[in-house]
């Protein structure tokens, strides 16, 4: 591994070009001084000429003068790629997710490209090749080819390995289609309207399901988000749910035993705006209380194996939360039993947030009920589907009416949307519950 300190010096100094007898060629020096007072000298030689030379000089302190010197010019791409994955990726992430994917792209995509030359030697043209024949392979991998590039080499300019990004501002071939950044498109095909939403909620009833389809069509909960959710999230007096978890695999988590599951420890948020507190709509509100009932009699029934951590969305025997592709096998046979389009589990998410746009409700607000880090991404993703919902078919429609703020007191984009999701009274429907809080 090569040496990191070097970057960290505190002062400099440029010596005056000299003659070297022994190779009657030209050289200068600099003097790197470190906060310890040590230092650390480089020689550049072999100049033919004292001018060529001095050129050299002027150059170099132009650079140390603009923080662009670079010290470490012997690094190969291998290596600081791998120090990039370990001391950079490695620290910024908690959940092996993120790590696994960037990993995966540096070691079979990248490396085998480029991996043997030297940071320093990498040019735009480099980079176009490698886009060039990533995207021969897979315009999936070619993407994510290039966000890797982009953020690895942003570090190495951070760490002054080189003095610029070579692949700044070098696009994919035409042959792959333009994405902008955090946006993408859906195909209405792929969401579902509002007849087909009651006919899905029917059916997974009687399936040991129901409770995540209502998390995640109606209140547009992630995968991990869902399985993680807590009756202890639930405000019983004011219908709330706090969003502050996640379940996943933590990064470099070795099972203490066999019967240790590492792929569901709780972990943060995706972003810190995926915490965030959302209305109950009142028939997922309904379930909750119906599911709260079921919990306590399987945790009396089974005293000695039922885990109580208090998991909505748990294992009715153990008490164990779902794994996070439990749901799979269940959600496609409701798919096929229920003539509905074979949509992805994710779609549903993308339904819940069409539900909201096409009723005129404020983007930034279904931004922060989303849990997105931008207004910009739901605009861009899902505002061109305002008519996918069939205005004939209002029944589930009311319950957003009810739970949801009233979109013309919100028209100003800039209103406090931490006001909309706290002060919930105004938006609550006024039937008492007759529901006390749950002890703690």
């Amino acid at each position: 591994m090569f040496n990191m300190e070097l970057q960290n010096y505190i002062d400099w100094d440029v010596k005056p070009v000299f003659k070297r007898n022994d190779r009657n060629k030209f050289a200068y020096r600099v003097v790197l001084q470190f906060m310890d007072d040590t230092k650390h000298t480089r020689m550049y030689s072999g100049f033919a000429t004292k001018k060529e030379a001095e050129n050299a000089r002027k150059i170099t302190i132009r650079e140390l003068a603009g923080g662009t010197y670079v010290v470490n010019d012997n690094v190969k791409v291998r290596d600081f790629l791998n120090y990039w994955l370990e001391y950079d990726i490695r620290k910024r992430v908690q959940s092996s997710n993120t790590y696994d994917s960037y990993s995966s792209i540096v070691r079979h995509h990248i490396i085998p490209a480029i991996g043997n030359k030297k940071l320093t030697e990498v040019n735009k043209g480099d980079i176009q090749r490698l886009y060039k024949d990533r995207a021969g392979y897979s315009k999936s991998i070619v993407r994510q080819v290039k966000t890797v590039m982009n953020v690895s080499f942003h570090f190495a300019v951070s760490c002054k390995l080189i003095p610029v990004n070579p692949a700044e501002g070098i696009d994919l071939p035409k042959t792959v289609d333009s994405k902008p950044y955090h946006t993408r498109n859906i195909d209405v095909a792929k969401t579902l309207n509002m007849e087909q939403i009651l006919l899905l909620l029917e059916a997974s009833k009687n399936t040991p399901i129901h409770m995540q389809v209502l998390f995640n069509v109606l209140m547009g909960l992630r995968r991990q988000e869902i399985n993680a959710v807590k009756y202890s999230d639930v405000d019983y007096i004011n219908r709330t749910l706090t969003v502050e978890r996640q379940l996943g695999k933590e990064l470099d988590r070795v099972p203490n035993s066999r019967k240790e599951s590492v792929t569901k420890k709780e972990l943060p948020l995706k972003t810190p705006s995926s915490k965030r507190v959302l209305p109950i709509p009142d028939y997922v509100f309904e379930a909750i209380l119906e599911e709260r009932k079921k919990y306590e009699r399987y945790k009396s029934r089974r005293r000695t194996v039922f885990q109580d951590n208090g998991y909505i969305c748990c294992s009715s025997y153990s008490g164990k939360p779902r794994s996070k592709d439990f749901h799979w096998r269940h959600y496609k046979d409701l798919l096929k039993k229920t003539g509905l389009p074979d949509i992805r589990w994710h779609d549903l998410r993308s339904t819940y947030c069409t539900l909201l746009l096409s009723k005129d409700f404020n983007p930034k607000a279904v931004s922060k009920l989303m849990g997105h880090a931008k207004e910009l991404i739901t605009m861009d993703v899902y505002a061109d589907n305002a008519n996918i919902i069939p205005e004939e078919i209002p029944e589930l429609l009311s319950y957003m009416d009810e739970v949801m703020p009233d979109k013309s007191s919100h028209n100003n984009a800039e209103s406090n949307v931490s006001d909309i999701l706290i002060d919930m009274d105004g938006y609550l429907p006024e039937k008492e519950t007759g529901v006390e809080k749950s002890p703690d």
